[in-house]
C-alpha cells in the first residue's frame, strides 16, 4: 500500500506562522505532506478542484488553516470526502473566535474536524491517527511519542517534587 499523503492547505501565506507547525510533525512521523495557498474566496475554483481531485492524487486527510471567516475547511470538505481537519487560525480583532466558530459550524452530512485556535500540531497528528488506522508502522511511531510524553511529564513531576523538597 502507497503512503497516503497530507494536504495542509492554508488560505493566506501569513497562516504559515501556524501551519508550519503542522507540516513539521507530519515530517517527523515520516508522513508525505504537501503545503498550498488557496483560499475559499479568492480561489474558489482551484480549491474546488484541489478537493474534488486529492484523492486520486495520493491524499488521505486534507488540513485546511484559515482565520476570519474561515470557510477554507467547509470548502475543501463540501467537495471531498476524504476527512478534513480545520485549525481556525488567530488573525482579526475576535482572537481567532470567529474563524473557530466558522470552522467549527458545519452543516449535516459535510463533517469538518476542527482542533484549538492555532492547534497545527494537533491538526497533524489528528491527521496521523487517521492514515494510523491502515498503517501499523505509524501507529507504532504513535504509540512511542505517547510514551515519550508519558516519561517526560513524569521527569517533570519528579524533578517538581525534588525542587519542593529540597
Amino acid at each position: 500500500m502507497d503512503k497516503k499523503k497530507v494536504a495542509v492547505i492554508m488560505g493566506s501565506d501569513s497562516d504559515w506562522p501556524v501551519v508550519e507547525k503542522a507540516v513539521a510533525q507530519l515530517r517527523e512521523l515520516d508522513i508525505p505532506v504537501e503545503a498550498r495557498v488557496m483560499s475559499a474566496h479568492r480561489t474558489p475554483e482551484q480549491a474546488r478542484e484541489f478537493a474534488v481531485n486529492a484523492r486520486a492524487e495520493g491524499f488521505g486527510v486534507i488540513i485546511a488553516a484559515a482565520g476570519k471567516a474561515a470557510h477554507l475547511a467547509g470548502a475543501l470538505a463540501a467537495n471531498s470526502t476524504l476527512p478534513v481537519i480545520g485549525i481556525p487560525i488567530k488573525s482579526s480583532t475576535l482572537d481567532g473566535l470567529d474563524a473557530l466558530l466558522s470552522t467549527v459550524q458545519m452543516p449535516s452530512g459535510i463533517p469538518v474536524a476542527t482542533v484549538a485556535i492555532d492547534g497545527a500540531q494537533n491538526a497533524a497528528l489528528l491527521a496521523a491517527e487517521i492514515l494510523s488506522v491502515y498503517d501499523g508502522e505509524l501507529a507504532e511511531k504513535l504509540d512511542a511519542m505517547r510514551v515519550k510524553m508519558t516519561e517526560a511529564t513524569i521527569a517533570k513531576d519528579e524533578a517538581l517534587q525534588a525542587k519542593l523538597n529540597a
